[in-house]
Parts: structure tokens; sequence; C-alpha cells
């Protein structure tokens, strides 16, 4: 399947030129020039262009490779998607849950609640104003997720989410049947292999393991969509974060 290259070079609404870098030709990038509304109309503003250009590239017969500094714009991502018809399976690969609301977040950080605003829980700004409809809890499976908040945990096991702690444990699980949209947080690669993260979470998997299982995903021939959280460019002086994310989605779509 051919590959779309998305990029939406954004923090949340704020800009992250550092990811221009990526772009190589056949890129499309989404950087529309934003209004002065509040942070959350800023991002519909992102997302509403991102979830066009999805279904762009699936009406095409083309795979959706998002990569963002954030994870909220999967919320984009899984607009488009079922603006073209599909309902994948969300696998969703993260250090943190971000299965938030702001009654359990003890920040009130926006980029630790999009997978409980994909599910339908909390507000729902976004996800309405993007165009994405709730996806059942038991369409998601999350794996890592290392570093819970103490309410959030109690959601998630409240929830009908699967968790699976260890990420070697998709090896031994039968995957679903249909499409499966990946969502890939870099920030669940153990940082000593990519230390460039704005909310690091200590141990985790390293990148060969973290690579055996894209090998199985990609194998499959299941993955209809993939979106990737960013590492911090302005952190990674080595170049080392970006060649442990990079390699690993060229493992996971060829």
């Amino acid at each position: 399947m051919k590959n779309r290259m998305i990029l939406t070079p954004f923090f949340l609404d704020q800009p992250r030129p550092g990811l221009l870098d990526l772009v190589t030709d056949g890129w499309w990038v989404n950087e529309p020039e934003l209004s002065d509304a509040a942070v959350q109309e800023r991002m519909i503003e992102l997302y509403q262009p991102l979830a066009q250009e999805v279904r762009t590239a699936v009406q095409a017969e083309q795979r959706p490779v998002s990569v963002a500094g954030d994870c909220c714009t999967t919320i984009g991502v899984l607009a488009g998607l079922q603006q073209a018809g599909m309902a994948p399976t969300l696998l969703w690969l993260d250090a943190h849950g971000d299965f938030n609301t702001w009654e359990t977040s003890p920040s009130g950080f926006l980029g630790g609640m999009p997978l409980a605003m994909i599910v339908g829980r909390g507000e729902l700004t976004m996800s309405e104003g993007a165009g994405q409809m709730p996806l059942p809890e038991a369409q998601i499976i999350l794996t890592d997720a290392r570093d819970l908040d103490p309410q959030e945990k109690v959601a998630l096991q409240e929830s009908t989410v699967k968790h699976l702690p260890d990420v070697t444990m998709l090896l031994d699980e039968p995957l679903p049947a249909g499409p499966i949209y990946v969502h890939f947080d870099t920030d669940v690669i153990n940082p000593t292999d990519a230390p460039a993260m704005s909310y690091l979470a200590e141990r985790g998997p390293k990148v060969e393991v973290l690579g055996r299982v894209f090998d199985y995903l990609a194998e499959s021939e299941q993955v209809a969509a993939v979106s990737m959280s960013s590492w911090n460019p302005e952190m990674d002086k080595d170049g080392r974060s970006r060649a442990a994310a990079m390699g690993l989605l060229e493992r996971l779509i060829g």
C-alpha cells in the first residue's frame, strides 16, 4: 500500500518548526494560518484540514501516515478515517495513558486527554469540532502506559479499553479482524535510546523490542493508518531520538 505522508508541525496549537526538516518530496504539510481564538478552537482549525487529507488518502487507497508534535492530532486522523467509512481498531503505544479528563488530571494538560476524548469522555470540544465520532472503548488496545496519574489509572481499569502493560504482549495477542490504526507516541521508547522527549518516562521498551512488535504488525497487512507523536526536535541535539523514532516508523510502514 502506498503511504500518504502528512506532517502537522505543531505541538498543540503552537508551531514546532523543527519538524519541518522531515519533509521530503510527496509530503503534505498541514500548516494553516490559525486564528486568535482559544486553544481548543485553534486546534480544531488544524484538525479539520487534517481529517480532510486523511479521508482523501483513504479514498485514493493510500495509507495515511501522520506525524505531529503531540497526540491530540489523533482526533483529526480518526475523524478522517471515519469520514472515509473506516471503523478501525485503535492500537495506542504510549508511555502515558492520555485517558485523563479535566476532572482526573492533576496538571490540566490537554495533551494528556486525547484518548479519553476519542471514546467520548470529558469535554468533547475538539472531537466534535473535528467531526470525530466516539470510538467504542472495546475497539482500543493501549500498550505500555507505564506512567499513569492515579485517577486516570482508575478510569482505565473501569473502562473496556484493553490495556497491555508490556508491548511484547502484542506478539502473543491475536489481532482483531479488520483495519488497524496504530498510534505511536515516541515517548514509549526507553529513554536510553530516545531521550529527547518533553515528558520523559523512565524504563520502557528499547528500540529492538519495539522493532519486533512493529515488524509483527507490518506483516499482518492490517495497518490501515498510522500516526506518530514526535520527539522534541529542540532537545535532540545529537539526532539520536529522531533516528530511533523514524527507524521504527519505517519498520511499521515499510
